[in-house]
């Protein structure tokens, strides 16, 4: 059966931070988190799962690193073995274990700004310094790296990068020459790389996610590679997330950042990956055409009828809405939130470059983006600054 995208599921009575933050008045537009049913199999399995009525501890089940492997390689073809994954309970969870057990107090962490609010935290939670670098914005909107600078930011004490790629929030695929670039640098400056490719199912049409890892043995050697089935098949509540770390030595030094603190994955976060990495991918085929009509929809709306500038996103689900230019009175998502009842995620929680910017997901209904646009446009239409 065809999944049916634009069927409304009302999420207000259950336990959604998403929807519960706000009023019942307003569409919340701010978290990575999508409206849509996780695929049917995934249903399913977890179903008959909870009944059979014992919940005990769980080991990994069978096949599940089996059909990881089968996957990166038919998807990226990227060849790992299944003793090169290591299952845990969240990205966020891996980002933090590498920093708490790969550096020491008082070595550089680099990341790239703006970007997901984790990975500026990650290295102060482990008494690490944070480097950062700009990334660079074009007169279109479009971000890139300058490698120069990316090479000037990398300290004699900086000990980890964390890339986040597709990008969270500028949308970025990041092409095989500029993750060679970066990469690069890293192998010259001996600096280990943590990439978070959590997104990395969801690219456009002329875009090909590329796991830095799989550029060349050197790169794979320092490099541990972070995903998840969570954004893809939308089981985010269910915890179940994997390192791949093909260097048997930098993956015990990971794994020492558990420090007794960092448990296993839960049984029913297990039974939805299996399911989903095993079944889901029809789903997520009708899937990607749907969000990408989102995004293109969003795009022209924006560029047509508000000062908004925005570059349409080359993967994730997620717009960077650039605001500069409308002359707010006050902070974007603050206007947003008083006057059209739209909550959107704020600029400056991304780090330096996000000021007066805002994070906008699309992965709703289109009767759901469409409407939040109209409030958006009639807000600023009321106040002159359309």
């Amino acid at each position: 059966m065809h999944p049916d995208f634009d069927h409304c599921v009302d999420r207000r009575c259950t336990e959604s931070i998403k929807w519960r933050r706000y009023g019942h008045d307003v569409l919340p537009m701010w978290v990575a988190d999508m409206d849509f049913p996780s695929p049917e199999p995934v249903i399913r399995a977890l179903r008959e799962r909870v009944d059979h009525g014992v919940f005990g501890y769980p080991g990994e089940p069978e096949g599940l690193r089996e059909v990881i492997v089968a996957r990166l390689a038919d998807r990226y073809g990227w060849q790992v073995s299944p003793d090169e994954l290591v299952f845990m309970p969240g990205v966020v969870t891996g980002l933090n274990m590498a920093c708490q057990s790969l550096a020491k107090p008082g070595e550089g962490v680099l990341v790239q700004t703006p970007v997901y609010g984790p990975f500026l935290s990650a290295p102060a939670n482990a008494g690490l310094r944070r480097d950062e670098m700009e990334l660079t914005v074009g007169p279109d909107g479009r971000y890139t790296v300058d490698v120069a600078r990316l090479r000037a930011a990398i300290l004699p004490t900086t000990r980890l990068f964390i890339l986040c790629n597709p990008h969270n929030p500028v949308g970025r695929v990041f092409r095989r020459d500029e993750l060679t670039a970066m990469a690069q640098a890293c192998v010259e400056r001996d600096v280990i790389i943590v990439s978070d490719e959590i997104h990395c199912d969801f690219c456009f049409d002329g875009h090909q996610h590329v796991p830095i890892a799989s550029l060349n043995p050197a790169v794979a050697a320092r490099t541990i590679t972070l995903i998840a089935p969570s954004k893809t098949f939308n089981v985010a509540g269910l915890s179940c997330s994997v390192a791949i770390i093909p260097n048997e030595e930098l993956r015990r030094a990971f794994q020492r950042g558990r420090r007794g603190l960092v448990p296993g994955v839960n049984i029913m976060g297990y039974v939805a990956a299996l399911a989903a990495y095993r079944d889901g991918q029809p789903w997520l085929d009708a899937l990607l055409p749907y969000l990408q009509g989102n995004r293109d929809y969003l795009v022209q709306r924006l560029t047509a009828e508000t000062r908004i500038r925005v570059a349409a996103p080359e993967g994730t689900y997620l717009a960077w809405l650039d605001c500069r230019g409308l002359d707010l009175p006050c902070p974007a998502d603050t206007y947003f939130l008083e006057n059209a009842k739209v909550a959107l995620g704020a600029g400056p929680g991304f780090g330096h470059g996000g000021e007066g910017f805002l994070r906008l997901n699309f992965g709703c209904r289109r009767e759901m983006l469409a409407e939040a646009l109209d409030r958006m446009v009639g807000a600023l239409a009321a106040d002159g600054r359309a």
